[in-house]
C-alpha cells in the first residue's frame, strides 16, 4: 500500500506493464487511458531520435512500487556497470570522427540517443528488480532464438536472405557506380555489404557464440566441482579415515577432530581452502618442508626430504605440491612403511616431485572406483594444472609417485 509520502508521486506499477511501466505510471498520474499514453510514447519515440533515450532514462529515475530507491540510485553503487558504460564512450567518439570524415551530420545526431539508450539498458539489466530482468529476458528471447530450433524454419531464413540480397546489391551499386559523391559512396557500400552478411549469417554466429559461452561455463563449473571434491577428500575424508583407524585412542580422535574443525572454520570464515599452504611460504623448498612437518605430526611417521634447487611458487606449482602432499599422506596411511621419502628437483624447464615408500604396495588397477584420492587429488589435479602424474606400485614392492610440472615463464 502507498503511504502518505507516495501520494502525487509517479511510480511504475508492478503489474500490467508492457516494458518499464512508464505508460501505466503516466496514465495513473494523469488519468488518461493507458492505451493512448502508450501510443503517444511510441509516436514520440519514432518522431524524435531521443524518444527511446528519454524512455530509458525515465526508467532509471522513476521508482517502482514497493521500492525505496530507484534503479538509477542503485546504479551509482554499481562500479562494474559504470565501467561498462565508460567502455561505450570510444564508440561515441568514433561515430563523431566518422561523421566528420564523411560529412554525415545525421550520424552524430543518431549516436547520442543510441549511446544513452544502450547505457541505460545496461544499468536497468544489472540493477533492476528480478521481475524487470525477467521481463527483459522474455523480450529478448525471440531475438536470441533467431535461427535456432524448428520454429524458425525456412520462411524466416528466406526473409533474411532476401533482405541480405537487397543490402548486398545496394552495397555493390554504391561501390561501382556511386561516383557522384566519392567520399561517401565507398564507405556506404562497404557498410551495406557488411550489413548483408550480418543479416544473413548473424543469427548463426550468435548461436555459435552462445553455445561456446555455455560450454565454457559448464566446463568451469565442472572444474570447480572437481577441485572442491579434491579439497574435501584431502581434508574431511582423510580425517574421517584416520579417526576410524584410531578409534581405540580417544585422545588421538579428539586431536584429529579439533584439527579438522579449525581447518573447516578457516575455510568457511576466512576463505582459506583445506589443503592450502601456510601464509608466507613462497618457494617450493619451503612448502616441501611444511609437507614434511605436517605429515610427520599427523601420522607419526618419518618423512625424509631432499630438495635440489628452488624457485618461487605459482598456481601450477601449488597444484603440484598439493598432489605431492596427498601422495605423501597416502603413503603414510596405507604403505605400512616406517619411512616415506620425498624428493623434489627444480630445473629450468620444470619441477619434479617423487614420493617413495618401501611398504606393502598395491595394484593400481585394483583400486575401487569410489576411491577418489588418486583419481581426483593426484591425477585430476595435475591434469587440470597442465602437469602429469605417473604411479608405479606392485603388491609387496612399495610405491613411487612421480609428478612433473612445467615451469611457466613470468609474463
Amino acid at each position: 500500500m502507498r503511504g502518505p509520502r507516495d501520494k502525487g508521486r509517479v511510480q511504475r506499477p508492478a503489474e500490467g506493464r508492457l516494458i518499464g511501466g512508464l505508460g501505466a505510471a503516466l496514465s495513473a498520474r494523469t488519468g488518461v487511458d493507458v492505451t493512448l499514453v502508450r501510443i503517444g510514447l511510441v509516436l514520440f519515440g519514432l518522431a524524435s531520435g531521443f524518444g527511446i533515450a528519454v524512455y530509458m532514462v525515465a526508467w532509471l529515475l522513476v521508482p517502482a512500487e514497493n521500492e525505496t530507491d530507484t534503479i538509477g540510485a542503485r546504479s551509482l553503487r554499481d562500479s562494474r556497470g559504470l565501467a561498462l558504460i565508460a567502455g561505450l564512450v570510444p564508440a561515441l567518439v568514433l561515430s563523431f570522427l566518422l561523421a566528420s570524415a564523411i560529412g554525415a551530420g545525421w550520424l552524430s545526431q543518431l549516436a547520442w540517443p543510441l549511446l544513452v539508450s544502450a547505457a541505460a539498458f545496461v544499468l536497468v539489466w544489472r540493477n533492476g528488480s528480478e521481475s524487470e530482468r525477467a521481463l527483459l529476458r522474455r523480450g529478448a528471447a525471440p531475438l536470441l532464438q533467431i535461427g535456432v530450433g524448428k520454429t524458425r524454419s525456412w520462411k524466416v531464413f528466406a526473409w533474411r536472405a532476401a533482405l541480405g540480397i537487397v543490402l548486398a546489391a545496394g552495397g555493390v551499386a554504391a561501390l561501382t557506380v556511386g561516383h557522384r559523391n566519392a567520399r561517401l559512396a565507398p564507405l556506404g557500400g562497404v557498410a551495406l555489404v557488411l550489413a548483408a552478411f550480418v543479416v544473413v549469417f548473424g543469427p548463426w554466429w550468435l548461436n555459435i557464440a552462445r553455445e561456446l559461452v555455455l560450454e565454457r561455463q559448464g566446463r568451469l563449473r565442472a572444474e570447480e566441482t572437481t577441485e572442491l571434491a579434491a579439497r574435501v577428500h584431502d581434508s574431511v575424508l582423510q580425517t574421517l579415515a584416520m579417526i576410524q583407524r584410531h578409534a581405540e585412542e580417544p585422545q588421538r580422535v579428539v586431536q584429529l577432530a579439533r584439527a579438522q574443525e579449525r581447518e573447516l572454520r578457516s575455510w568457511l570464515f576466512e576463505g582459506r581452502p583445506p589443503g592450502s599452504f601456510a601464509d608466507g611460504l613462497a618457494t617450493v623448498a619451503a612448502v616441501v618442508g611444511q609437507i614434511q612437518h605436517d605429515v610427520e605430526a599427523a601420522h607419526d611417521i618419518r618423512v625424509e626430504v631432499v630438495v635440489v634447487g628452488d624457485c618461487p611458487l605459482d598456481e601450477h606449482l601449488e597444484a603440484l605440491l598439493a598432489a605431492g602432499r596427498e601422495a605423501t599422506v597416502n603413503a603414510a596411511k596405507w604403505s605400512g612403511a616406517p619411512v616415506v621419502s620425498l624428493f623434489a628437483e627444480v630445473e629450468a624447464d620444470g619441477v619434479s616431485l617423487f614420493v617413495r615408500d618401501r611398504g606393502r604396495g598395491f595394484e593400481p588397477a585394483d583400486v575401487a572406483s569410489d576411491r577418489r584420492g588418486i583419481a581426483q587429488s593426484i591425477n585430476g589435479r595435475m591434469q587440470r594444472a597442465g602437469g602429469r602424474a605417473v604411479i608405479r606400485s606392485a603388491a609387496g614392492q612399495g610405491s613411487e609417485v612421480e609428478l612433473r610440472m612445467p615451469r611457466r615463464r613470468p609474463a
